[in-house]
């Protein structure tokens, strides 16, 4: 990506931010932001710094599982500069419609650490899907544990839901389908993007192809190294469970700081878990306003939680688990990215007659 278009994403999530934040605040007739972080002094410290910790987890816990599959498959990074991977992800993540831009920052200082181009697209590719199953899996959890909860929210929310659900199910069932039978269905797509092509549908039918050709090449390289690393998905699969489940566990943690009573702590983050598969896949930046409408409703939806308190849990939650979250990424990402320039000048120098 270019430094201009990461401007561009960065003011516009900024405005979106802002946006989500007024409308949200907006809706209530209660809180004010001065007012919620006015509870936030109020709250337990020992449930204030668990929600911490359960973010501070997140981005931790994706180090982790990028680590693991690099160790899997030769390349032995240290939990530093897989720390860096993983925040680049994060922040691009969440300032790049659906998510796009993640992933090429955090393979761009994966190439740049020696790893590879071909081994860091493996790796990426694999913890996508490790990503997409843990939030399948949670999902089914969440249905399977509270069946109730699904029909307590409004239509839009129960729409977006399964939406979500077909989707991310969909992603999944697709990678096992490329597992067993890529050729069949890049063969597939080739004729599809041809017919597109000839009924003047799309354009640079070349270029197309060739890159249907390079995502063959990813995807049969990442099939090979899956095969023979059952132990190592597994461990990583365990880290993805875990770095969701932290990620969701943060609302349960800062209803609990607010007072919240511990009985009904599992019921949701049970919610939290329908939620996500809503959100997730919503092609606007960090899913800014979709994600808090979802939230809200949710908690609203429980029974035990009045409206005016969803309205500050869910600025409270956001703003750890997403706002705090994306920033401190950001500039673990941008010292990181100094800090390697100075290396390659350094060297540079040294190179120099």
């Amino acid at each position: 990506m270019s430094t201009r278009k990461k401007w561009f994403w960065t003011l516009f999530s900024l405005a979106l931010a802002a946006l989500s934040i007024w409308g949200v605040l907006a809706q209530s007739k209660k809180w004010s932001l001065a007012g919620i972080l006015e509870s936030l002094r109020s709250a337990d410290p020992l449930w204030l710094g668990a929600a911490v910790l359960c973010t501070a987890l997140f981005v931790l816990l994706e180090a982790a599982a990028l680590s693991a599959l690099l160790k899997g498959i030769g390349y032995r990074e240290g939990l530093g500069a897989s720390l860096l991977y993983s925040t680049s992800d994060i922040y691009f993540s969440a300032i790049t419609p659906s998510a796009t831009g993640g992933q090429p920052a955090s393979a761009f200082f994966m190439i740049r650490d020696g790893v590879p181009a071909g081994a860091a697209t493996v790796t990426l590719l694999v913890n996508l899907i490790l990503y997409t199953l843990s939030l399948v899996i949670l999902g089914l959890g969440s249905v399977i544990a509270a069946p109730g909860l699904f029909f307590g929210l409004s239509l839009l929310s129960r729409v977006l839901i399964a939406l979500g659900f077909v989707i991310q199910l969909g992603l999944t069932a697709l990678f096992f389908l490329l597992l067993g039978k890529g050729r069949l269905v890049f063969d597939l797509l080739r004729r599809f993007v041809r017919f597109l092509h000839r009924k003047k549908l799309i354009h640079r039918l070349d270029r197309r192809l060739r890159k249907l050709d390079e995502a063959q090449a990813e995807f049969e390289t990442c099939a090979r190294v899956m095969k023979g690393k059952g132990p190592v998905l597994q461990r990583a699969l365990l880290w993805n469970l875990l770095q969701r489940a932290a990620h969701l566990a943060v609302p349960m943690c800062i209803y609990l700081a607010l007072g919240g009573r511990p009985e009904n702590a599992g019921l949701l983050f049970a919610s939290q878990c329908l939620v996500v598969m809503g959100y997730a896949p919503v092609p606007v930046p960090g899913a800014m306003g979709v994600a808090d409408f979802l939230m809200v409703d949710a908690f609203s939806g429980l029974g035990f939680i009045p409206v005016e308190e969803a309205f500050r849990l869910d600025m409270l939650s956001r703003g750890l688990s997403f706002y705090l979250c994306v920033a401190v990424s950001g500039v673990i990402t941008l010292l990181g990215y100094a800090a390697l320039r100075r290396r390659e000048h350094k060297k540079e120098r040294k190179h120099e007659p």
